[in-house]
């Protein structure tokens, strides 16, 4: 079928419509990327737009020879994994019963947590519990307080209602109990979704700051991102520069920074396209029904 001059024009301005769009997306990485590699001095100067004018590795030498971030490194990896782990499965674990109708009480349960994506407590509250309970200044205040999230619990509900309850009456019939039946049928099934939640969970965990500058005092419990916002708030990269005093002659305060916020960037994305087929699937799942 022959295409109209219209068809043809419309075409080529999606194009670079899309092309303008991936542009003004990607160019800031980039540009964080190539003056991160460059001579801090030298990056002072400006002019620096697609390629480092003095090449230079000084910066992130002068960021792993801080020990400070090397331990945030360890807590926000440490997190993310035990964070990740612990969500995904009791998430899961309360939206598989969910999911069915019989369920006594289940309008109401799915009713009050549909209050809580609107409503929260407030950091006051919040701050006040966690302080109770003898969670500030812990790895668990990470940890707790994420261990479920009802929109999480949502995604989870829809893909459950997917799967066909003869699996699930056939397994009874040999014997097998609701345990056996969630943990060897229910769970190897939903990998795509268990992938979605996994991407959500851990990519909160690993960019979240704002735990460790309210409920954290001890520096050794720090994630790495409050470690970047207090370099980027406080101007702590001066410390890392006097740490690092091999390097600080052709490093600056600015820098450091970028390298650092490089740093902190490229462990998500790097794991994000392993996960794009599960995510795509995953998050479609119970969207439309027939």
């Amino acid at each position: 079928m022959k295409r109209t001059k219209g068809e043809i024009w419309f075409d080529r301005f999606n194009n670079v419509l899309m092309f303008v769009i991936c542009f003004i997306t990607l160019y800031p990485i980039w540009y964080i990327i190539v003056n991160s590699f460059n001579d801090g001095n030298d990056a002072m100067l400006g002019g620096i737009f697609w390629w480092p004018r003095v090449f230079s590795t000084e910066n992130y030498e002068a960021v792993f020879q801080n020990e400070g971030l090397m331990k945030a490194f360890g807590i926000t990896i440490a997190r993310t994994f035990v964070g990740t782990v612990t969500n995904v499965f009791f998430t899961a674990m309360v939206a598989y019963p969910l999911s069915k109708s019989h369920l006594i009480g289940r309008k109401w349960f799915l009713g009050m947590g549909t209050v809580t994506m609107f409503f929260s407590g407030g950091l006051i509250p919040s701050f006040l519990l966690y302080k109770n309970l003898g969670l500030l200044d812990t790895f668990w205040v990470y940890i707790l307080p994420a261990l479920f999230n009802f929109f999480n619990l949502i995604i989870f509900v829809n893909f459950f209602k997917e799967i066909p309850a003869s699996l699930e009456e056939s397994a009874a019939i040999d014997g097998a109990n609701d345990w056996t039946i969630f943990l060897k049928i229910i769970l190897p099934l939903s990998r795509p979704v268990l992938a979605t939640i996994a991407l959500f969970t851990g990519v909160y965990h690993w960019n979240d700051y704002f735990a460790g500058v309210i409920f954290i005092n001890n520096p050794d419990l720090q994630p790495v991102q409050t470690f970047l916002y207090r370099i980027v708030a406080e101007s702590g990269s001066n410390q890392m520069m006097a740490a690092a005093t091999n390097v600080t002659q052709t490093t600056t305060s600015a820098s450091i920074k970028l390298a650092t916020m490089v740093i902190t960037t490229i462990p998500i994305l790097c794991v994000y396209p392993f996960l794009q087929k599960y995510f795509e699937k995953g998050i479609m799942i119970g969207a439309v029904k027939e």
